[in-house]
């Protein structure tokens, strides 16, 4: 059994074909999946989905490109779900900034007030973190050491930053996605096997991300076992291996 950890099942993508999608990826042993709280906007769409099927659960937060939409009390009815296991995706994102620098230094404030009231909601809540984090390690690290709490979360879409890797102590994991799979992940590639096995984990972020052999088609659940084997071909863990450790870590951080 595979968890895929992060998967926007959510996107008008999967609107015509949901079911088949998550057919396809049970018939290659992924049976859960997690939709991480992005926009506000889908966010009803997300609980549909998690309340229509059995394996879906979802996270409630905003993605810092929507850190002007956040608004917690709006977020907070959903937060009690009992298919609500994490807050996020939250975090930092630079690779958008204005180019004018003071209009630059206001949108990082913004997305770090938001990003600090999340991570300061999620140990209110004692749920874990799923954090989003673009060219932005350094200010991220900072205010995941300074706020976070015991439960941790995951570092979505890991980007590799080695500097990174001193939150495993603070309970944090690390999403693996397609990217490993890409020609020019080499910095992914030779961080990989410094991660500690026991804080990997397996996701898609589909639609996005989608892994070669696929690349440029519309990225799915089903993809998980191709990040599997390139993680078991970097490592001295089977494929099965992998599978049953990454999953075994996604219950114990989203107690699922």
């Amino acid at each position: 059994m595979i968890i895929d950890t992060h998967c926007h099942l959510d996107d008008s993508r999967y609107d015509n074909d949901l079911e088949k999608v998550l057919s396809n990826a049970k018939s290659r042993g992924v049976d859960k999946y997690i939709i991480p709280g992005a926009d506000p906007d889908t966010l009803q769409k997300a609980v549909k989905i998690a309340e229509s099927h059995e394996g879906v659960y979802f996270a409630v937060g905003v993605h810092p490109y929507d850190a002007h939409k956040y608004d917690r009390h709006v977020l907070e009815p959903f937060a009690n779900h009992p298919k609500c296991v994490a807050v996020g995706e939250c975090g930092l994102d630079y690779f958008r900034l204005p180019e004018d620098p003071q209009a630059a230094e206001a949108e990082k404030k913004r997305q770090a007030e938001v990003f600090i009231d999340q991570i300061v909601w999620a140990k209110s809540l004692d749920k874990p973190l799923i954090v989003h984090i673009r060219e932005a390690s350094a200010d991220a690290l900072a205010l995941l050491e300074q706020y976070a709490g015991e439960r941790g979360g995951v570092l979505h879409c890991f980007n590799a930053d080695a500097s990174l890797l001193k939150l495993a102590k603070r309970h944090f994991y690390y999403g693996i996605g397609g990217v490993l799979t890409f020609k020019n992940a080499r910095k992914l590639v030779n961080v990989f096997p410094q991660i500690p096995k026991e804080k990997l984990l397996i996701e898609t972020d589909a639609p996005y991300l989608t892994p070669h052999p696929h690349r440029g088609e519309r990225n799915e659940p089903a993809y998980c076992t191709l990040v599997a084997e390139k993680m078991a071909a970097l490592s001295e863990l089977s494929v099965s291996e992998i599978e049953a450790i990454s999953t075994k870590n996604a219950a114990r951080l989203f107690g699922i």
